[in-house]
């Protein structure tokens, strides 16, 4: 790594492992947190390079610490995705560093959930720029380093939200749905060169976000879930190791939904 490695949030040379030349290098777009930290953790215990993209130095300093002591290979950058144009100069640094870009995982992403008749033209707008315009950058920007390296693998974070809607996330449920429209797009555009794009469409996982909820929002969505339980950030981040590993080579343009049949 070049001197503006050492500038990275967290970073440590002593116990790091550089990547190989071998070694596939990852982005994980919100990956301080929740689904994102476990994404994170377990692209690095599968020998991958993670480089974790989110906004609080504090909890990425904590997930290189968790990486680093089990013997992965990572850095952390503190970084605001929603600014599209930084988001963009971040990635670009991440392949120039280290020669090459392999995954990217969109996952970050806000809500502002309201009625319609009461939500705001800002709040609406927000979470279109920072659930799926964000995500149009990085792809945009990410698919080039992966062109020259002909492989690919591009996951973006969705949810069944926007696969059957849900009241009062109009804004969020559009984004979402944007994603899978976004994703096909992408997988036609790339798979000649040896890129896929897949969504990953979870249901209701046991996050900060989900525990926040009141108890008899919870109580009754398990219901209407056949496996009559929350899912855990494991299992998206388990559906994340297959769909940007080698035996995946042929699933491309796919929305995999990971939410115990909610939306089935």
């Amino acid at each position: 790594m070049n001197a503006d490695a050492h500038a990275r949030v967290g970073y440590d040379p002593s116990p790091l492992k550089e990547p190989t030349t071998q070694t596939r290098v990852a982005i994980v777009t919100g990956a301080s947190r929740g689904i994102g930290r476990a994404i994170a953790l377990r692209l690095a215990r599968d020998g991958r390079h993670v480089v974790g993209f989110a906004r609080n130095a504090e909890q990425l300093e904590s997930l290189r610490a968790e990486i680093v002591a089990a013997g992965g290979s990572c850095e952390m950058q503190s970084c605001d995705v929603g600014d599209g144009e930084k988001l963009a100069l971040e990635i670009e640094a991440v392949a120039e560093r280290h020669g090459r870009l392999d995954i990217i995982v969109n996952n970050a992403g806000i809500t502002r959930d309201g009625l319609i008749l009461r939500m705001s033209d800002e709040d609406f707008d927000d979470v279109l720029r920072v659930n799926l315009r964000s995500a149009f950058v990085a792809c945009r920007t990410a698919a080039r380093p992966m062109m020259r390296g002909r492989f690919g693998r591009i996951v973006n974070l969705g949810s069944v939200s926007g696969i059957v809607g849900n009241a009062g996330q109009a804004n969020y449920a559009t984004a979402k749905a944007g994603l899978i429209g976004l994703t096909k797009s992408i997988a036609k555009e790339l798979g000649g060169k040896g890129i896929t794009a897949n969504v990953i469409a979870p249901g209701f996982i046991d996050t900060d976000m989900t525990t926040a909820l009141p108890a008899a929002i919870r109580e009754g969505v398990l219901p209407a879930i056949p496996l009559k339980r929350f899912g855990t950030g494991d299992d998206i981040a388990a559906a994340v190791a297959y769909l940007t590993s080698d035996e995946a080579g042929y699933v491309t343009g796919h929305v995999l939904s990971v939410d115990g049949g909610l939306a089935m």
